[in-house]
């Protein structure tokens, strides 16, 4: 099962340095059940893909909370086996597997584009607001989500985190 793991690109620098994804448990998003009775399809790559919007929400709450970090939402994807994956009966598309994740199983990243920085850094400070249902910021953040997110081989990643240290974040 392909499983997306929400991060910042300073997580991504952290996971390229010691080569892990999370610790004991990493929450991650997949496509679930509960998602493909939301989305009311069985067609896989849709469900993958709502999978991976959903990964990039939570990644813009990892931004919300490290105003420090690089204003672009960063996901990796990682193939697992079925049986590790513990799916919550009711959480659309969340779900835990057994960590760390080695990041050299890890199939790509998806990463924002430059363009979306500014999107991204307005949806990452209105989220509170958003989630209090303030329309204007629920507005702000959809701003965000229409920035689809890039693709990136995992070979990429010293580039994406500035280098093989990882010092020299990209803005």
């Amino acid at each position: 099962m392909r499983v997306y793991v929400p991060l910042t690109l300073p997580g991504l620098a952290e996971a390229h340095r010691t080569g892990e994804l999370g610790a004991d448990r990493v929450s991650v998003y997949a496509a679930t059940p509960v998602l493909a009775d939301w989305y009311e399809s069985q067609d896989e790559e849709e469900l993958e893909y709502a999978a991976l919007g959903l990964a990039a929400h939570a990644s813009l709450r990892l931004l919300a909370l490290d105003p420090a970090a690089p204003r672009r939402r960063v996901v990796v994807a990682v193939d697992v086996a079925d049986g590790v994956v513990d799916l919550s009966p009711e959480a659309m598309g969340e779900a835990l597997v057994p960590g760390p994740l080695r990041l050299a199983k890890a199939a790509a990243v998806h990463v924002d584009a430059e363009e979306a920085r500014q999107d991204v850094a307005a949806a990452a400070d209105a989220l509170d607001a958003a989630d209090r249902d303030d329309v204007e910021a629920m507005n702000t953040v959809d701003l965000a989500a229409d920035h689809d997110l890039l693709w990136f081989a995992t070979q990429e990643i010293p580039a994406l985190v500035g280098g093989e240290d990882g010092k020299d974040l990209p803005a």
